[in-house]
């Protein structure tokens, strides 16, 4: 079971969820971020006490903007909850495309079906599979309003115990730094990636050029939630890279707004440096636009503290 007891909302450009100047006491056993105008940058963040077999201390803070786009289609969350006695941290940034109500339905369900599935604690991995799955069919199964060609990337980082499991769908992107050096924690899912093109050749699909590599010559993303219209082609199964915290300075979890134009081993270096994860957030976002990003750019960073 999920223990519900705190929600906090942040309007936009919100400061962080604790006051820095004192001494934080142990986060309360459900802690939920969101906002309120979703067109706006908006940031914020907390602090939280995990415990495994050694007690540690993150941080998090995260930042959104809408950028050049016309519109925002970008979501995230960022969840500490206690599941079946454990505390459990959930940070994950959704990319819409064709709309943004496949980013917005994740955001709203993926973590809720991950958290309520019976055997996330004992085998998370597999929970995570199902969850993604289930998330996607019911996404699809509910017509109303969806449409045939939206749907969404998930890069998400479950923080379990003493372990980090990463499970992403698309090119939204988790990087983790150790001793200042950029660790990917997933790989991109795109169409020209040789064993993506020969999943999609062989289901029958075809990938090619306009542009960029696309599937069937519409999608930039050969993995994704919803894009009804491109299955058995597009699929939201998630690939998953499990790491152990500990020597983990701080994760990067950002849409592709961020590493379009700035790489992973960029993106380290940018924030090292920064020990506050929303001003760390902000000044990745800050970043990508003065480099011209012309997508919506969403940033989540996570930071660790085994003291």
């Amino acid at each position: 079971m999920v223990s519900d007891t705190d929600c906090l909302e942040h309007a936009a450009a919100s400061t962080t969820a604790v006051d820095k100047s004192h001494p934080a006491p142990p986060a309360p056993s459900n802690i939920v971020i969101s906002y309120r105008n979703h067109d706006s940058l908006s940031s914020g963040g907390g602090i939280s006490i995990l415990s495994g077999s050694r007690n540690g201390k993150i941080s998090y803070g995260y930042s959104s903007f809408k950028g050049k786009r016309a519109s925002m289609e970008d979501f995230f969350e960022a969840k500490i909850s206690e599941v079946d006695g454990q505390m459990v941290a959930f940070f994950g940034v959704f990319d819409g495309h064709g709309g943004s109500q496949t980013a917005e339905y994740l955001r709203n369900n993926l973590f809720k079906n991950l958290s309520s599935h019976p055997d996330f604690i004992k085998d998370t991995k597999t929970a995570i599979v199902e969850a993604f799955k289930q998330t996607d069919v019911d996404y699809l199964n509910e017509e109303k309003g969806h449409q045939r060609d939206a749907g969404s990337t998930a890069s998400t980082a479950v923080l379990l115990g003493d372990r980090i499991l990463v499970a992403n769908v698309g090119d939204s992107r988790v990087v983790a730094s150790r001793a200042g050096l950029a660790v990917p924690l997933s790989i991109d899912h795109k169409p020209d990636r040789s064993d993506e093109r020969q999943r999609i050749e062989q289901a029958g699909g075809f990938v090619l050029w306009a542009g960029t590599w696309r599937v069937g010559g519409v999608l930039a993303v050969s993995r994704a939630f919803g894009d009804k219209f491109l299955r058995p082609y597009v699929v939201a199964d998630p690939e998953i890279q499990e790491e152990d915290i500990e020597g983990v300075d701080f994760l990067i979890v950002a849409s592709d707004g961020l590493w379009n134009v700035i790489s992973n081993n960029e993106a380290v270096s940018l924030v090292q440096n920064i020990t506050d994860a929303e001003a760390a957030s902000k000044a990745l976002i800050k970043e990508a636009y003065s480099r011209g990003s012309s997508d919506n750019i969403t940033c989540v960073v996570v930071r660790f503290d085994p003291s």
